[in-house]
């Protein structure tokens, strides 16, 4: 009878450690994948709600799980349309658009460099001697 006790009096201290992993920084699997589920289904809401296209959403958020996305942008869409809400217009242009393009292609644009070598351009004097004479 001595020896259960014994051995149920070992596992106590191993078994409170255990359940103590959180507070050691250990993540749970099962909660962070439980969040990350949570969040792409808030991005996918919010896309809706700012009027975006899954699509869209899928490209502004690729480390976001799809499948998660997907259920919160329909969740919204199905909200919205019971309540008749509107969207509200997005800050940031979609991927794609006529604003975006023209605003990378400046971006993208490399400053525009002069063909003439610095010996030959010609320096302010002598652009100066020439109107003189």
């Amino acid at each position: 009878m001595k020896r259960p006790f014994l051995a149920v009096a070992l596992a106590l201290p191993l078994l409170t450690a255990l359940s103590a992993c959180e507070q050691l920084g250990i993540d749970d699997p099962v909660k962070t994948a439980a969040a990350k589920e949570a969040d792409a289904k808030a991005i996918g809401s919010a896309c809706r709600h700012a009027m975006r296209a899954i699509e869209d959403c899928y490209v502004l958020n690729p480390k976001a799980q799809k499948a998660a996305i997907y259920a919160g942008w329909r969740e919204m869409d199905e909200y919205m349309r019971e309540n008749k809400l509107e969207g509200v217009v997005p800050v940031v242009p979609r991927p794609g658009s006529v604003k975006a393009a023209a605003a990378e292609e400046v971006e993208m644009k490399p400053a525009e460099k002069s063909t003439e070598t610095p010996a030959e351009k010609p320096t302010e004097k002598a652009t100066e001697k020439a109107k003189v004479h």
